[in-house]
């Protein structure tokens, strides 16, 4: 096992929450590798167009932006999580500020505030528009490249971890060098681009997930994948492109084949994305369309450019959208300190699973969450490292890597919008392990809530309010419940699966 250096710890993904973790560890004085598969600043998060929700007009506070979070959650939130982003996301809006973002302002000077569905306060705040990922990548990107504490490792992809038994203990990279490590950040990102229709990088495959699952971190909520309405429905490399909700929070309205609005184009995504799939289940069209005309285009200047560049003109013509994967809130189980259920790793942004989202991912929370959590994960890894034990062994994970498009497909058509026993049992022998996982978290939950819905167990059930899927590997999945000490006093057995 070729060593290539050690590090206090290893931060694995550049997108916003590994960026701004490696930062806020730098800053405490520690050694970090920072481990990207792509060159600096062209992560998913690069393309992120939402912005963060953060309660700054007068009008607002964090105990409304807590009460809108826990509300869109579907009664899956974990409260003690979601009070943590609420109470912190002002910190972090300050700090980014600090490193150099940018914020769009108002007349008055004032970051401005823009509305997207599911709040009921304007709380979203950007960064170029809908460029907010980009502008933020950028900054960070630039600050961790000058950091003499954090050594960047571009184009570099991790396929297991080190471990000495007990506690992660460092990265071994595909190349067949290891980094050895104090402790492992996983920022890793998500999993939607394992549907076959997303509005996600096509390499956004949970393979963290995956790594860490089979190093013995439990999983958890990884039947609760959110489905975007409004992504562009058009075939070919756009199709999936997403048109960000802060549109339709500026006017633009969503309307069938006959020109009719059928839904509160503010409802949760849940809602909207439901209402959507309903639709065009009934007429047999492929696509609604977003009507944008009344929308000022400098409001969103790259997205009226990108959706010129396909051919439509959204300040005449309206814009066919339909539901595509584009968030997963499931993940690596943590605590509010990014721990995972294996020492020494932890994980952030959509990599880990919190519970904060519950069943149904608040518009705008998911760049907030990087940012409160990525901090937290950071210092409370430095605060945490063990002295080394034992001899340090590679964890196998098993592969594939990819998922064909015969994957991809079994799970838009098994565990897309509407699920069902005999579709989700099929995904079981799929050749993917995250597939199967998903599969597996989904049959155990046997209720519709939020993002997942079962047709054929349609009712929410009051008992199962607050409980999450929990994967270990090897073990039977189970429905536990999280309570605010962090322990996990109940759980309900999994069905028996045939």
């Amino acid at each position: 096992m070729a060593e290539t250096g050690r590090s206090d710890l290893v931060v694995v993904g550049a997108g916003a929450a590994g960026l701004y973790a490696a930062l806020t560890a730098a800053n405490a004085g520690a050694s970090v590798t920072l481990i990207s598969a792509t060159a600096l600043a062209e992560s998913a998060s690069y393309w992120a167009q939402g912005g963060l929700a953060v309660s700054l007009a007068a009008d607002d506070s964090p105990s409304l932006h807590l009460e809108d979070t826990i509300t869109a959650g579907r009664g899956a939130g974990r409260a003690s999580a979601a009070r943590v982003l609420c109470a912190e996301a002002n910190m972090v809006l300050r700090d980014l500020t600090e490193l150099g973002v940018a914020w769009d302002r108002d007349r008055h000077g004032r970051p401005a505030l823009g509305l997207e569905g599911g709040h009921s306060k304007r709380r979203i705040v950007h960064a170029g528009g809908a460029a907010t990922g980009r502008r933020i990548t950028r900054a960070l990107s630039a600050k961790a490249a000058e950091s003499p504490l954090i050594t960047v490792r571009e184009d570099t992809r991790v396929d297991s971890l080190l471990s000495d038994g007990d506690h992660c203990r460092g990265i071994h990279i595909s190349t067949g060098e290891s980094v050895h490590a104090r402790a492992v950040i996983f920022a890793t990102g998500g999993a939607a681009a394992m549907w076959k229709r997303t509005s996600n990088p096509r390499g956004t495959i949970g393979r963290g997930l995956v790594v860490a699952h089979a190093a013995g971190a439990a999983l958890a909520d990884l039947e609760m994948v959110q489905f975007h309405p409004t992504a562009l429905a058009m075939g070919g490399d756009r199709d999936g492109m997403l048109v960000t909700e802060a549109i339709r929070g500026e006017g633009a309205v969503l309307v069938d084949a006959d020109g009719q609005r059928f839904v509160d184009e503010l409802a949760p995504r849940d809602v909207v994305a439901l209402a959507i799939h309903e639709r065009l289940q009934d007429t047999g069209a492929e696509s609604v369309a977003l009507d944008m005309r009344s929308v000022d285009p400098r409001l969103f200047p790259n997205v009226f450019k990108s959706l010129l560049e396909c051919g439509i003109d959204p300040a005449t013509e309206l814009v066919p959208v339909a539901p595509a994967a584009h968030y997963v809130m499931g993940g690596i189980q943590t605590d509010l300190n990014g721990q995972s259920t294996l020492p020494g790793l932890f994980a952030v942004g959509e990599t880990a699973c919190t519970g904060l989202h519950g069943a149904n991912r608040l518009a705008s929370n998911s760049l907030t969450e990087c940012f409160v959590f990525g901090r937290r994960a950071a210092l409370a890894s430095l605060e945490a490292m063990p002295g080394r034990s034992g001899p340090v062994t590679v964890v196998d994970c098993p592969g594939p890597v990819l998922p064909s498009d015969a994957t991809r497909e079994a799970l838009w058509a098994n565990a897309g919008l509407l699920r069902n026993r005999e579709g989700l049992e099929s995904l079981l022998g799929d050749e993917h392990p995250l597939a199967r996982l998903v599969a597996l978290s989904a049959l155990t939950r046997e209720e519709t809530r939020g993002a997942h819905r079962r047709s054929d167990f349609p009712d929410t059930r009051a008992d199962l309010a607050g409980f999450h899927s929990s994967l270990l590997e090897g073990q039977t999945p189970a429905i536990v419940r999280w309570d605010p000490s962090e322990s996990d006093p109940a759980s309900i057995s999994a069905p028996q699966l045939s």
